[in-house]
């Protein structure tokens, strides 16, 4: 679903970036720009229990990471350092997300989803290695449950509703997220380990 939402909201960025591009302003800046707004925003209004208002900046921000992309395709080939730094950043991002949260449901005392949230972090974090580990040895690992955008989309869509008071739903998205996170490693691992059985070590980077 978001794979087919990204050429209409690529559309809707593309004026903006033709824009920021003409004024000399390049798709790293924007990287960082929206990695900072992320990290404060889910510092700043999380831990208070802001969890609308901190979700809709949020949102704002992560839109960068579609913004950059567009304004990179502007430019010119992507750059290597563009891309590394785009990647390296995400996960900033989403580790500030989630250890917002972490300390919202440790203030509030509810320890519980202080672990889940943790843990969401953690599995988040691993999805990622375990596909950037493969590709550095060659390997393909473009499989998986919950890829980074879905669980992005799950993590705010359940943090901004349980902000506007609906009951229950910040528990179910993140029970979700976790388990989704989970099978995702474990997908990505078994795709791995078939790869690796059929290739011989010495062809492996």
């Amino acid at each position: 679903m978001l794979k087919l939402l990204r050429p209409a909201v690529t559309r809707v960025l593309t004026p903006l970036g033709r824009v920021l591009v003409s004024r000399g302003i390049g798709p790293d800046a924007i990287t960082v720009i929206g990695t900072f707004g992320t990290v404060a925003a889910a510092l700043f209004f999380y831990p208070r229990g802001q969890l609308f208002a901190g979700t809709v900046v949020i949102t704002i921000f992560v839109l960068a990471d579609l913004l950059d992309g567009v304004m990179a395709r502007m430019t010119g080939p992507g750059s290597v350092w563009g891309a590394f730094l785009d990647s390296t950043l995400d996960r900033v991002g989403d580790a500030a997300i989630f250890s917002g949260l972490v300390l919202w449901f440790v203030v509030s005392g509810e320890r519980v989803l202080a672990g889940v949230a943790l843990f969401c972090l953690v599995a988040g974090a691993l999805v990622s290695y375990v596909k950037a580990r493969a590709e550095g040895l060659g390997m393909t690992c473009d499989v998986g449950l919950a890829e980074r955008p879905e669980r992005l989309v799950v993590g705010l869509v359940s943090v901004g509703l349980s902000g506007l008071g609906v009951p229950y739903i910040l528990p179910a998205g993140l029970w979700l997220l976790a388990a989704a996170s989970a099978v995702t490693v474990v997908q990505r691992l078994v795709h791995v380990r078939r790869q690796a059985a059929s290739v011989p070590p010495q062809t492996l980077r």
